[in-house]
């Protein structure tokens, strides 16, 4: 959840200008979560000016986490 959370907040970023590299905050989401992005970003390159790219990486994330619980629950 709280790599979510850091996504939600490079996309709320993202319709803010900046410079990255000034604030380290802001550097440390993008050098967090393009590892993610980037991959993604290259199987659905953006449709006009409208990156979906998260919306791939928040599906995946949500089947992750249930695949997750699932198996943890099995163990109990």
């Amino acid at each position: 959840m709280i790599y979510t959370y850091i996504l939600l907040a490079r996309i709320i970023l993202s319709w803010v200008p900046h410079d990255p590299r000034r604030n380290p905050i802001i550097f440390w989401i993008y050098r967090v979560t393009e590892p993610v992005l980037g991959p993604a970003r290259k199987l659905i390159p953006p449709i006009g000016m409208v990156d979906v790219s998260p919306i791939v990486v928040f599906i995946l994330l949500e089947l992750v986490r249930r695949l997750l619980i699932m198996l943890l629950a099995s163990l109990l």
